[in-house]
């Protein structure tokens, strides 16, 4: 549940007009200067949303591109205005609640480590969490951690920031640079652990990279997701409605001189299906789902999905 200091700055800001109805095209500009003009869809091309714009599935991934090597210096500072500051606090309970690196066993050389994939995860925020999680509270020091960016910019982030980990240079944290629709390089059920925060709502085929998630993960794995979500409170919906579109483009015109890349991830959160809806896919994609499948965080600003691939029957 939001607290009232969570909730002071979303009234204070609420006197500012919102523009979501509108369905602005602020990014169309920025994105010129970075990649190839937009391309009308043909009326036999597979199409996807860019935040509100509807383009080709083709031309999405190039825009995404273009959006986080924008911001892949300033990730932390653009999560503070996403998140009103809180999403550390979300991390750190995303990764409490997985307990990396924990076994059944209770003596701790039995335990063979974890081998982890943090996909959508370049500047390491959650997987240098879930290394210190597995090796300092489950004394699981063989646990390991790939994190896999389609984007070599957040890559680049995350090994300097590695630099100031335990784990820098060490065989138990890798990088990766692939498409989460498309893991060629992993093998089939391979990975105990398989997270992603604040990434997914970004993929062009939602569907195709919870396919990947399932093959890759061992029976037994357990699939782990991070992300913006729908706000349970009406209230607290509209505030947040009114921040994230009236406040958060203009912050980042004039902290970072990059309106549109904050345009489009506002748009590309109303736009990510709801927790019944995302739900409903990790069930279509042969995961089970524990509970109702899914776990509110501050009224819905953010929630948390899991998945389990089932154990083969002898």
């Amino acid at each position: 549940m939001a607290s009232r200091s969570s909730i002071r700055p979303l009234l204070r800001s609420a006197k500012l007009q919102c523009p979501c109805a509108q369905a602005p095209r602020y990014f169309s500009r920025t994105a010129q200067r970075a990649d190839a003009p937009p391309q009308q869809p043909s009326s036999n091309e597979r199409t996807t949303h860019f935040g509100f714009e509807t383009v080709p599935e083709t031309e999405k991934e190039a825009r995404v591109a273009g959006v986080f090597s924008n911001v892949a210096t300033s990730y932390d500072t653009m999560n503070d205005f996403m998140s009103l500051g809180i999403h550390r606090l979300w991390k750190d309970y995303f990764v409490r609640s997985i307990n990396p690196g924990s076994s059944s066993s209770t003596n701790p050389s039995a335990n063979p480590g974890w081998r982890m994939l943090d996909i959508a995860g370049g500047t390491g925020d959650i997987a240098f969490r879930l290394l210190d999680h597995a090796h300092t509270i489950n004394h699981s020091p063989s646990s390991s951690i790939t994190i896999s960016d389609i984007n070599p910019s957040m890559l680049t982030e995350g090994r300097k920031r590695s630099l100031q980990t335990p784990y820098a240079n060490s065989p138990i944290l890798s990088f990766l640079v692939a498409n989460a629709e498309s893991l060629d390089t992993i093998p089939d059920n391979s990975i105990d652990l398989y997270t992603v925060a604040f990434g997914i709502r970004n993929f062009t085929d939602k569907d195709k990279a919870l396919r990947e998630a399932y093959r890759v993960l061992k029976p037994g794995g357990l699939f782990a997701c991070l992300e913006f979500s729908g706000v349970t409170n009406p209230l607290l919906d509209a505030v947040y409605k009114r921040w994230s579109f009236g406040a958060i483009p203009l912050i980042g015109q004039l902290v970072a001189g990059d309106r549109a890349s904050y345009q489009y991830l506002v748009e590309s959160i109303e736009r990510f299906p709801k927790q019944e809806e995302f739900r409903d896919m990790i069930k279509a994609a042969g995961f089970i789902v524990p509970g109702k499948g899914w776990e509110d965080l501050t009224g819905g600003i953010a929630a948390i999905h899991k998945g389990i691939k089932p154990v083969e029957k002898s």
